[in-house]
């Protein structure tokens, strides 16, 4: 479900606070979430070598269904230049061009998600949605 999402939410601390921020993304080949950002953003900084959590979903409002994909797991910024290089020809690209641009790796160690269809739960907690 996660890549049929064209934006998700990465969800880190900021000043000991909970932050949110859209995020275009994809997924690496073994399953990470990789986004891309400015080096010198904010979101870089703060989230390499923290715990955060990434989710996406699409809903129906009218239908009242829908799915939601939660991603929890170690962020890291990709460094190693031959690895950059590989995401970069297949990973996301940032939708607003950086000078200088480096991607955030959320390796996948808690991945849950519910689904709603005609407003009941097929997979999940329920939840009033």
């Amino acid at each position: 479900m996660l890549a049929t999402a064209p934006v998700g939410r990465i969800v880190h601390t900021r000043h000991a606070l909970p932050a949110v921020l859209p995020v275009n993304f994809g997924l690496h080949d073994d399953g990470a979430v990789l986004v891309c950002t400015s080096a010198a953003s904010e979101l870089a900084r703060a989230v390499d070598g923290a715990v955060v959590a990434f989710e996406a979903d699409e809903v129906d409002a009218i239908a009242h269904s829908g799915w939601s994909v939660v991603v929890t797991g170690t962020a890291s910024l990709i460094t190693d230049p031959a690895h950059h290089r590989r995401v970069l020809r297949k990973g996301p690209s940032s939708w607003v061009p950086w000078p200088k641009e480096v991607f955030i790796r959320i390796e996948p160690e808690l991945v849950t998600g519910r689904e709603f269809v005609g407003g009941r739960s097929l997979y999940g907690l329920g939840s009033c949605f």
